[in-house]
């Protein structure tokens, strides 16, 4: 970094305070007096939550300042060792501040991460005050635009279902629309402006306090599989697929359905092949989703190196994380639509994940001249208003530099530059135009019951996964062999067409007498529990992800261990929790309650199901995880009404996380069945009081046995 002359008295060079004396002493010039009073500053708005954007980024700035000023005076040869000790000394008392600041937001530590970005206004903002200290900024190098790593990379893999596909029908049909939209030019009377920050800017300076949301037209009916349908908000975004619209940027509030609005206006638009891009915690809940919602697609899940990929699959459904292994042969199957679910996982562009994902996009793009693309997640914006940069890439709304198509278009017929007062009004309502949708709980309340449960299906991968289903298949083949024994037993006579659902019920009573009264040994409890166990990470993940998108969550779960798992995730990741246990004092259970209750930094209760499920009030919250299943749908509901009690004024959601393709399922359908859910929703319908957890732990091994006989294991 250049140094500039720190001789005069600070004219223009110093800050504000600074002008005001006509001899500063030498403490008082430099750098770091700047960063001193900068510091104070977002201190002082910090003490004022919630924090603007601005603060953040001058946060940012100071802290990036003070780490360089730090190396330069450890390495000016030129500085006495008492003169450099009395820099480093100021340096740590702006570093203490910043500190002090970051323990009241704890958000503001994601600025100083290796991966976080430096927005463009980020930089300004640096060469001003590096003026203001009296230094020159140096040229910093633009980043890097996104670039499709080169076919053949070492790391790639090619599925044989997809090379089997590809062999089927090796040549795309050529879209000449897209050839001819491309071509197509037009005169451009803002072509010297620099529109992408005006574009950022406005909205801040333009906003109405009002979420962003476009005109959507009325709901109108949308076909849906038999027994489920369509909330209105969400048939309003299918119904805009169907007018012809194809770029959404979706940022409801969990809980509004999501999934099921993109996977419709899929139908609708017939974008197959679409391309799904998730994080891992809901891939499988996505499949489960295309089930339900679109039963005629098939959809297939990456996993691995994509061994059981099926390649002609309608929808692909891959996560973040394995897109460095897949785009290639991603990017050549011909996909004419595109999902990025929680797409703010792509805010920074130059991450690997994003330049994947915005590759992607770029060959759909130039492939097809309207592709279904849609950006999802609850909380577009993290840290600054140019984490709509990524996402607005991604749906191709602008590039590295400028606005495109119809952005572009609209910004010109506006008539207005960004010298104009009106621009800034004028911008935003052009960029909502083009897709942004915001619809909150609170703003479709009459839309959605009042309160309900959301199953979030889960893929227990890797060895832990691989030993529980071992397990289950041990008990049912355990099973299996007493039910062969006994018609054994009875003699050729007594031979049966069928099943004998009399003798598979005492079969299954006398395991379950068995688990009950054997202290060790693999039996229906130890694997419940083991799979508990295995879904603890994968349900703090998710309800990390909630607390970002909505706020304050509550997660339940039924043993210590599974809780102390999950406290340590939202630890490791800078999320403050408060812990509810059932042996705690009743001095720290109160105050625990009151810190979530009341403290908005405190973002999540974890609760435990038997200690926490009565007697609390923890209304504050209108979402919660139910990390395990209870044996009795009494204890859900109880957990439930913690959250929707009198004085609750939004509708309420329990994430009730299930490891896919284990008794989890099962138990939780027999849970379900046993209360009379109707839909997943939970409308005071009378509770089935002939059911108790020995009648579900009963049918459970009921049906563990009746599946086996039925695929004719005996």
């Amino acid at each position: 970094m250049a140094r500039g002359g720190q001789r005069g008295s600070g004219r223009a060079h110093t800050a504000p305070a600074a002008q005001r004396r006509p001899a500063p002493r030498p403490s008082e010039q430099g750098i770091i007096p700047v960063l001193a009073e900068v510091a104070r500053e977002v201190d002082r708005a910090v003490q004022r939550p919630p924090t603007r954007p601005a603060m953040r980024t001058k946060f940012q700035v100071v802290a990036l300042l003070v780490r360089e000023e730090r190396a330069r005076v450890m390495a000016d040869a030129g500085l006495s060792t008492s003169r450099r000790t009395e820099q480093l000394k100021r340096l740590d008392g702006v570093a203490t501040m910043l500190a002090r600041t970051a323990a009241r937001d704890t958000s503001l530590l994601e600025l100083l991460a290796e991966e976080a970005r430096v927005s463009d206004a980020a930089r300004n903002y640096k060469a001003t005050l590096m003026r203001a200290g009296g230094l020159e900024p140096a040229e910093e190098p633009a980043p890097p635009p996104p670039v499709a790593p080169p076919p053949g990379a070492a790391t790639r893999v090619v599925p044989r279902s997809v090379i089997s596909r590809q062999l089927a029908n090796p040549f795309l049909a050529p879209d000449y629309e897209a050839a001819a939209e491309r071509t197509a030019t037009r005169a451009r009377r803002l072509a010297g402006w620099e529109l992408l920050e005006p574009l950022f800017r406005s909205f801040e300076r333009a906003a109405t306090g009002a979420p962003a949301c476009m005109q959507l037209p009325e709901p109108r009916w949308v076909p849906t599989p038999a027994g489920r349908e369509l909330m209105p908000h969400q048939a309003q975004v299918v119904a805009a697929t169907v007018g012809g619209h194809r770029t959404f940027l979706l940022a409801d509030e969990p809980g509004l359905g999501k999934t099921a609005q993109a996977l419709l206006a899929a139908q609708a638009a017939d974008a197959y092949p679409l391309l799904v891009v998730v994080p891992n915690v809901v891939k499988t809940n996505w499949a489960h989703e295309v089930g339900l919602w679109t039963p005629f697609r098939r959809s297939t899940v990456v996993h691995g190196d994509g061994e059981q990929v099926d390649g002609f699959a309608d929808v692909v459904i891959v996560n973040y994380e394995l897109l460095d292994r897949h785009v290639g042969w991603l990017g050549d199957l011909g996909f004419r639509g595109m999902v990025v679910d929680e797409a703010h996982f792509i805010k920074n562009k130059t991450s690997q994940r994003s330049q994947h994902v915005l590759a992607l996009s770029e060959r759909i793009r130039a492939r097809v001249a309207r592709p279904l693309l849609m950006a999802l997640t609850g909380t577009p914006l993290i840290n600054d208003i140019e984490d709509f940069r990524a996402i607005w890439q991604f749906l191709g709304w602008i590039d590295d530099s400028k606005p495109l198509g119809k952005l572009q278009a609209a910004l010109e017929e506006t008539g207005l530059t960004p010298a104009d007062p009106g621009f800034y009004a004028a911008a935003r309502a052009s960029v909502i135009d083009l897709g942004i949708v915001r619809r909150r709980k609170v703003d479709v309340v009459a839309d959605i019951p009042a309160r309900r449960v959301a199953d979030l299906p889960v893929e227990l991968d890797g060895p832990v996964g691989r030993s529980i289903r071992a397990a289950e298949a041990a008990l049912t083949a355990r099973m299996v062999g007493r039910y062969r024994s006994a018609l054994e037993f009875r003699g050729e006579g007594a031979a049966l067409d069928g099943i004998d659902d009399e003798l598979v019920r005492q079969v299954a009573a006398a395991e379950l007498k068995d688990s009950s009264s054997k202290a060790g040994g693999e039996n229906v409890f130890t694997m419940v529990r083991r799979i508990g166990q295995a879904k603890a990470g994968l349900a703090a993940d998710y309800a990390a992800q909630l607390a970002r998108n909505v706020g304050k969550v509550v997660f339940f779960a039924k043993h210590v261990d599974v809780m102390d798992q999950a406290e340590q995730t939202f630890a490791d990741r800078g999320i403050r929790y408060a812990s509810i246990r059932g042996d705690q004092t009743t001095r720290t259970r109160n105050k625990n309650i009151a810190s979530f209750v009341d403290d908005p930094e405190v973002q999540i209760a974890v609760c435990s199901l038997m200690a926490a499920g009565v007697g609390l009030n923890l209304q504050v919250a209108s979402n919660l995880v139910l990390a395990e299943l209870s044996w009795t749908d009494a204890e859900q509901t109880q957990a439930i009404d913690r959250i929707h009690r009198i004085g609750q004024d939004q509708p309420v959601t329990a994430w009730r996380i299930i490891a896919a393709q284990t008794v989890d399922s099962k138990i939780a359908e027999l849970i379900d069945s046993k209360a009379g859910l109707a839909a997943r929703a939970l409308d005071g319908a009378p509770e089935d009081e002939g059911s108790s957890s020995t009648d579900v732990q009963l049918e459970t091994l009921v049906g563990l046995l009746t599946d086996a006989l039925a695929v004719g294991v005996v």
